[in-house]
């Protein structure tokens, strides 16, 4: 992966654009003047930690920006699935627990082999 000042601006604003933000509205939630994050997409200069962290706070995937490697989904993420079933799962008796995980267990295993 490139580390150069050049590639992080450039990644800085495809993450800025992939937001659908300009520049004006980017810099001011980040905490930086407009001229300074046109400075840092064009390759001037190292952007902080402060504007860095405010840019994740806002959806910047900020390992893509600084490394170019996008951060991997969280395949264990609670969706609205997995928090249906855990509180399903929580009103139900010890045993019947205990039915249920084996159950899933022998259908991740059947999956699996298909």
């Amino acid at each position: 992966m490139h580390h150069s000042r050049d590639a992080i601006g450039r990644r800085l604003q495809e993450e800025r654009q992939r937001l659908g933000f300009v520049q004006a509205e980017f810099a001011e939630k980040v905490g930086l003047a407009k001229r300074t994050l046109a400075g840092y997409e064009g390759g001037q200069g190292d952007i902080g930690a402060t504007a860095l962290a405010a840019a994740s706070d806002i959806g910047v995937d900020i390992l893509y920006v600084v490394t170019g490697r996008r951060t991997p989904a969280d395949a264990t993420a609670v969706t609205d699935d997995r928090l249906k079933m855990l509180k399903t799962y929580d009103k139900i008796s010890p045993p019947d627990k205990a039915s249920v995980l084996r159950l899933a267990e022998a259908l991740a295993v059947y999956e699996v082999k298909e």
